[in-house]
């Protein structure tokens, strides 16, 4: 397993392919523009300049909830970068800790402080996609995803219909290993790119890492394992390596839910007699 691998992409060809199936995808379906979550991070700021390169109009938002000063600075330093690019950049500022702090008073608490920790953080990424489709609604854009293929295919590291509640997903076919590439290759702002990648929703400096139990470098390893071969010999694997693949394959079991499509109860044509 090698954690530095660098990723083969062609970075300057998929920047190009991307920004012109964004700008298809959004003119045949007669939206004008997109709209998206700017975080501080390095997925939000390669799919928010995407979305900048088509030439339509992008509305980034920014909707802090009890977040870190850092994150809060990187996401207006980012759009600050974009707007001084490209002249169909706007931007919004919407504070949902107050919104959040109502709503948390108004819920039922649970005894144990883990689980409540992950619903509340849950109820902010679901609190920030209503306010995305808000603002897509009267704009008449589509709502950018901003989830990468490990996150999204891999290991389901995002909220159900928060952060997963996108009307279409640029950079789900890219690894992070890729998303940093393209970084690079956009000029995406230092900060940004030296940053360690976090959700943000706990409002601590916990980062993905920390909650994973593993890098992206090493979970894009067991992906790509699985992918080409379900029947791995262990015993052939260092101890590191396999507790890695021992995480992705409870992740991926444990998440499964989230990508695949929502199951429908069929009536059986008997009953319709």
């Amino acid at each position: 397993m090698r954690e530095s691998e660098q990723s083969m992409l062609n970075a300057e060809a998929t920047i190009e392919h991307i920004t012109n199936w964004l700008r298809d995808y959004c003119t045949a379906n007669k939206q004008r523009g997109f709209v998206i979550g700017v975080s501080g991070g390095i997925d939000s700021a390669v799919t928010s300049t995407l979305c900048a390169r088509t030439g339509l109009p992008l509305l980034c938002i920014e909707m802090p909830i009890h977040q870190a000063e850092n994150q809060v600075q990187r996401a207006l330093d980012h759009i600050a970068w974009l707007r001084e690019r490209y002249p169909n950049v706007s931007m919004e500022r919407v504070q949902l800790t107050p919104v959040f702090d109502a709503l948390v008073k108004e819920l039922r608490s649970h005894e144990d402080p883990a689980v409540l920790s992950l619903s509340l953080a849950n109820t902010r990424a679901r609190l920030r996609m209503t306010s995305l489709y808000y603002f897509a609604g009267i704009e008449r854009s589509l709502v950018a995803g901003t989830g990468n293929k490990v996150e999204d295919f891999g290991v389901g590291f995002y909220t159900k219909y928060g952060d997963g509640g996108v009307d279409l997903s640029p950079i789900a076919d890219l690894t992070k290993t890729e998303v940093f590439a393209m970084a690079k290759q956009l000029g995406i702002i230092e900060s940004i790119q030296q940053a360690k990648p976090t959700d943000g929703l706990f409002g601590d400096d916990r980062s993905d890492e920390d909650q994973l139990g593993a890098s992206y470098p090493e979970l894009e390893w067991a992906m790509a394992l699985r992918d080409a071969d379900t029947s791995v010999n262990v015993d052939a694997l260092t101890e590191r390596q396999r507790q890695v693949l021992g995480i992705y394959d409870r992740l991926h079991a444990a998440n499964a839910h989230k990508w695949k499509p929502i199951p429908v109860c069929m009536i059986p044509e008997s009953l319709r007699k």
